[in-house]
């Protein structure tokens, strides 16, 4: 993995994800190693976040190296029309590595094949968000004890979401059964359910989120995007559409874990958050510990 881009999550083989899953553990014992010592990680973010940039930027600081780059494109040359390529080609100069999260599809892709050092993808449009499943994959094995033949529900936003698409990629590896509840106009993509297909597993697509609880081990919850809609009459049809609260968690199994990549909305509501069943905040921790393993096995220590 040493100095290799992560882009998509099929960049990595699956011995490659356990690999970085197995140092996240050590990364959760001791998080102060500093093995980035001498090394500058550009953290540029076309595009809001929380979460995944100040996990980067924990990870980095905890393994002793130095950040530069931008939350917001509004405070990058961006806005006096700099180009994409200009702004990789210039910014790989100064850093060891680059983490990028950009609104549109296929950003990451081309910042790879251009730049001088890796680039992570921290997200590109409604594409990937390779991380965000790394510590998802994480999360689900720290929960079950295992990766492998779980019934995993996604629930929400499976057409736009990247990190649905991401972890249903990668799942396929585990023999995964896959519930797929959505409304109509927010399915998981072909191209996703053709790769579940050719990996000889089994998806089922539901409308009515009751169906599949009671027969899942991770309920993984998203957000309707409201930023992926171009019209937003279409948007306030479907965005309360899915709510899971606290009295709809009876009848469900002992290991069950409810997983959200955040931010939540409101489609979980506040009264899971104190139930055994909620994980979704020590999920945001996770990544912390699996992007250090990332960063130090990319930069090679």
């Amino acid at each position: 993995m040493k100095n290799k881009s992560l882009v998509s999550i099929s960049d990595f083989t699956k011995e490659e994800y356990i690999r970085i899953l197995d140092r996240a553990e050590n990364f959760a014992i001791n998080p102060n190693q500093r093995l980035l010592e001498g090394k500058v990680v550009a953290v540029l973010f076309f595009e809001p976040s929380t979460r995944t940039r100040l996990s980067f930027e924990a990870a980095i600081n905890r393994l002793g190296g130095r950040v530069i780059g931008f939350t917001d494109s509004s405070s990058s040359s961006v806005t006096k029309g700099e180009s994409l390529r200009d702004t990789i080609l210039t910014v790989s100069n100064y850093a060891d590595l680059i983490v990028m999260r950009h609104p549109k599809e296929g950003s990451a892709r081309f910042a790879s094949e251009i730049s001088s050092v890796p680039i992570i993808n921290a997200g590109d449009g409604a594409n990937q968000h390779p991380t965000q499943c790394l510590l998802d994959l994480y999360s689900i094995r720290k929960t079950q004890g295992t990766l492998d033949n779980l019934n995993i529900s996604f629930v929400g936003d499976l057409k736009y979401g990247r990190t649905v698409h991401s972890l249903s990629i990668a799942l396929t590896h585990f023999n995964t059964t896959y519930h797929l509840v959505s409304p109509n106009e927010l399915k998981l993509p072909s191209a996703v359910k053709m790769h579940i297909k050719n990996s000889k597993l089994i998806y089922n697509q539901y409308t009515d989120f009751s169906q599949a609880i009671s027969i899942s081990d991770i309920i993984y919850m998203t957000r309707i995007q409201k930023e992926r809609f171009s019209d937003p009459i279409e948007y306030e049809k479907v965005k309360d559409t899915y709510v899971l609260k606290a009295d709809m968690l009876q009848d469900i199994k002992p290991n069950l874990k409810v997983l959200h990549p955040l931010p939540r909305v409101n489609e979980i509501s506040e009264d899971v958050d104190n139930l055994p069943q909620a994980y979704y905040f020590e999920q945001a921790l996770n990544g912390v510990y699996v992007r250090q393993a990332l960063l130090a096995s990319i930069l090679g220590n």
